[in-house]
């Protein structure tokens, strides 16, 4: 089985790094920000839309200065404002001893992916990492799994999309591909279930045996 893994609340924690950049960004750009707290929700989705949302504009230059602002931070700092959650490590380790492949499918660009990837000493267990682009290309799920399935040649029947928001349940239904949600991070079980979760687990150790009795 080809095992897809979302990045942010799904891997990693990334809640304090993401949240106080985006702040970071809202205050430079002269906005108030919403406590941490409320920019939870931003924590899954493409940035771009968040920021949109959070600046209540259609205005795409406004939208990519905060980016740039945003990513000003986060390259230096943001980005490992971070965490592995607990016994991920050792999951992964698991699943790629029976025989799975492992992938990082993150809509974070993948100039980020890699090195939170890298700093973590997550790369050993991964074929690849894949994310967007700076320009925003593959920062949704959908495109960002196609372009995967495409350039690895994996046929959908094996292919598995492991996420915590409602993008990574999406994404994988609009390709063909089962997907499973995990409920340590960000979403919501009802989220996940609504937008097409097949399974949604507690904790990272669950994923064994689901995924070995599948590969039997």
């Amino acid at each position: 089985m080809n095992i897809l893994f979302d990045l942010d609340g799904t891997l990693t924690d990334s809640y304090q790094g993401i949240t106080r950049c985006i702040s970071h960004a809202l205050i430079t750009l002269g906005r108030t920000s919403p406590s941490q707290a409320n920019l939870r929700w931003c924590i899954g989705p493409p940035l771009k839309d968040s920021f949109a949302t959070l600046l209540d504009t259609v205005d795409e230059k406004l939208v990519n200065e905060a980016l740039t602002i945003y990513r000003d931070r986060f390259g230096s700092v943001g980005l490992f404002e971070n965490e592995v959650y607990r016994d991920v490590p050792e999951t992964l380790g698991a699943l790629q001893q029976v025989g799975h492949t492992l992938y990082v499918a993150t809509s974070k660009p993948s100039l980020y992916a890699n090195r939170i990837i890298d700093h973590f000493g997550l790369r050993r267990y991964f074929k690849g990492v894949y994310g967007s682009e700076l320009n925003g290309q593959r920062g949704d799920k959908k495109s960002l799994i196609q372009h995967i399935l495409k350039n690895e040649s994996i046929d959908i029947s094996q292919a598995s999309m492991v996420g915590d928001r409602e993008h990574d349940m999406i994404g994988a239904k609009a390709n063909g591909v089962r997907g499973f949600g995990v409920l340590w991070g960000y979403g919501t079980k009802e989220e996940l279930e609504v937008s097409g979760a097949h399974t949604c687990f507690s904790r990272p150790q669950e994923l064994v045996p689901v995924f070995n009795r599948k590969s039997d």
